[in-house]
């Protein structure tokens, strides 16, 4: 658990509210917040459009949909790449309902830096699948996200991260448990490289399987300490959903 990094040097600066928690945590002199979901009890969602078909796009936008039902977000954070109009780049499944096919081949850019990967929301789970391997399994998803590349393969680093890269962003991503029971999101809080990134999720949150989900507009949401990232209109949005007072 994310707990057990206070040892590590780890601040707990958040209290536990609605199956998630979140903390500051230092990895070789880099800041990064990291909020745990707890998948197997946590109401766990992506959101890209309002019911009109309109795009979100914005925290504050998704809070305004689910304040029709009495809901609110508990945390949130930008969920994967996406063109100019916002739409998907790679795979994605929203309540159920695939929008945007796999994309299994090598493209431009981080998408294309295979392996990549897919994010998949299932019943009382979530786990992170490299691309092959999700095609292969073909697991039931209400929600998926597809990404890339992957930070951690079956507990190794992407095989192209460099220890001496020089490309330095803001990262955000996922990791998940071998059990599914854990998502782990992690915001870097300086500019970081792929290979400092994917070692955080490697040695520090011990997920197995992890992946990046953008870079440099990278957003994080989080009630309990107050914190929505404001920027340009963002593509998916993954949230954990809580009940409003």
């Amino acid at each position: 658990m994310i707990r057990a990094l206070i040892s590590l040097g780890a601040v707990l600066w958040a209290a536990q509210a609605a199956a998630v928690t979140c903390e500051k945590v230092t990895h070789e002199e880099k800041r990064y917040t990291v909020c745990e979901v707890d998948a197997s009890e946590a109401d766990l969602r992506l959101f890209l459009k309002d019911e009109n078909g309109e795009l979100l796009g914005h925290f504050s936008s998704v809070n305004e949909v689910l304040a029709a039902d009495g809901k609110r977000l508990a945390f949130a954070m930008n969920a994967g790449m996406y063109h100019d109009d916002r739409s998907p780049v790679g795979h994605y499944v929203e309540d159920g309902q695939e929008q945007m096919r796999v994309i299994p081949n090598a493209g431009p850019g981080n998408f294309g830096l295979l392996p990549n990967g897919v994010f998949c929301i299932s019943e009382g789970r979530a786990d992170v699948f490299e691309t092959l391997d999700y095609v292969d399994r073909a697991p039931v998803c209400r929600f998926a996200t597809q990404s890339g590349p992957m930070l951690v393969i079956d507990g190794e680093l992407h095989p192209r991260f460099l220890p001496d890269s020089t490309s330095l962003y803001v990262r955000n991503g996922v990791g998940t448990s071998a059990d599914g029971t854990r998502a782990v999101f992690a915001i870097s809080d300086d500019y970081v490289t792929f290979h400092e990134f994917g070692s955080l999720f490697r040695d520090v949150l011990k997920t197995p399987n992890a992946l990046f989900l953008d870079g440099n507009i990278s957003r994080m949401y989080e009630r309990a300490s107050n914190r929505s990232d404001i920027g340009f209109s963002l593509g998916p949005i993954v949230g954990v959903v809580e009940d409003a007072p």
